[in-house]
This record gives structure tokens, sequence and C-alpha cells, in this order.
């Protein structure tokens, strides 16, 4: 081989140990960065589902517990008093334990604590219900036994100018109202209000008479 040849290839053999050679590194691909944000999210979901592990552990969810089991105490309360109303229209007016109501009503299976509640707070504080000797009755706006009350309250509403009376506040409180309002028959008026309420006022008959034109 020519001399001169052989000093180039050794030249360049020289020149190529002395360039330092760059490793290029392969570019991520999508599937890598994908399972990156996969992960992320399963950490994050992670860190949250244990945050509300730890907060139910800590008492927050007892609001929705709580708001849960009052509103189980105030339907048991509203069923008792709708009870109550009903079976005084009916002609029951005596007053029952609270033993006796939970029975009627099907509630027998109540905790102590909402029995206690019963007793102490919510029946006796409730303007619909009267605690009578240790028992309990319902408690209407205006309590009438029979047809006669119920005309003598109309007239004295009337002579002290107070007006009539709804018709939803005797049937709360006369029992099998209906059939004794139809009894009266003239003795008094029907007015129907413009909410569609109806009135019953005492027709004075006293107060009829003619006028000339």
């Amino acid at each position: 081989m020519d001399p001169s040849l052989l000093r180039e290839r050794e030249l360049f053999k020289k020149r190529a140990l002395s360039t330092p050679a760059v490793e290029k590194r392969p570019a991520p691909s999508s599937d890598s960065s994908s399972s990156k944000k996969k992960k992320a999210k399963v950490e994050q979901g992670g860190s949250s589902s244990s945050k509300q592990s730890a907060d139910h552990s800590n008492g927050s969810f007892n609001l929705k517990v709580l708001s849960g089991g009052s509103g189980y105490k105030f339907g048991v309360l509203a069923k008792i008093v709708n009870y109550m109303k009903t079976r005084h229209q009916r002609g029951d007016t005596h007053p029952l334990t609270l033993e006796e109501i939970l029975d009627e009503t099907q509630h027998l299976d109540i905790g102590l604590k909402q029995k206690q509640w019963l007793m102490s707070e919510a029946l006796v504080n409730n303007p619909k219900i009267e605690v009578v000797d240790g028992k309990y009755a319902f408690k209407p706006k205006y309590n009438l036994k029979d047809k006669k009350a119920l005309l003598r309250l109309l007239d004295k509403h009337d002579q002290r100018g107070l007006g009539g009376i709804l018709l939803e506040d005797i049937e709360e409180g006369l029992p099998n109202a209906q059939k004794a309002i139809k009894a009266l028959g003239d003795q008094i008026i029907f007015v129907n209000r413009p909410d569609k309420k109806k009135i019953l006022f005492y027709n004075d008959k006293s107060c009829q008479f003619t006028v000339d034109e």
C-alpha cells in the first residue's frame, strides 16, 4: 500500500478517536406519557378516597346521618299529629298514652332516644297536641262538640264583628263536621274566598228586612 495512504488512514483514526460521540435517546412515546397521566390520576384518586375515608372517620359525614335521622323523627311526628287529628274528627277525642299512639300508628320499633324526644320535646311543644294527665290529645283551634257549639261560635263571631270562620278550622275541631253543618241548614252562610277556601258565617235572620226602592 502507498505510504501516503497509510499515513492518511492513521490520521483519520486519530481524529475519530479524539472526536466525542453523542448518543441519541429515543423520544418518549405517547403510551409512556399516557401511562404517567393515568398513574397521576390514580394517585390523585387514591388520595381523595383516602381523604374521604379519613373525613368519614373524623365525623364529617355525621351531618348527613343526622339529617336523615332528623327527617325520620319529624316524619314520625307528622304522622302522629295527623293521626291524632283524624281520630279527633271522627269523634275519638279521649287522650292516649305514647305507647298507644305508637301502636296505632305502627311505630313501636322506634328507638328509646326517639321516644324520649317525643315525650320531652316534640309532643309537649306541638301547638296541635295537648297533654292531659300524662296522655296526649289533639288540640284544634276551635274545640267544638256538636252543631249547637258551632252555631254559638259563629253567632259570637258575628256579634263581635269578627266575621266568619274558615271551614277547614271548623272541620279540624268538630267531629263529623259535614254532618253537623248540613243539619244547620240555612242558619249558616258559605262564602268562597278568592283562594277557593270556604268561610262560614252566622246567618242572622233578624237583620233580614226589605228596603223600599
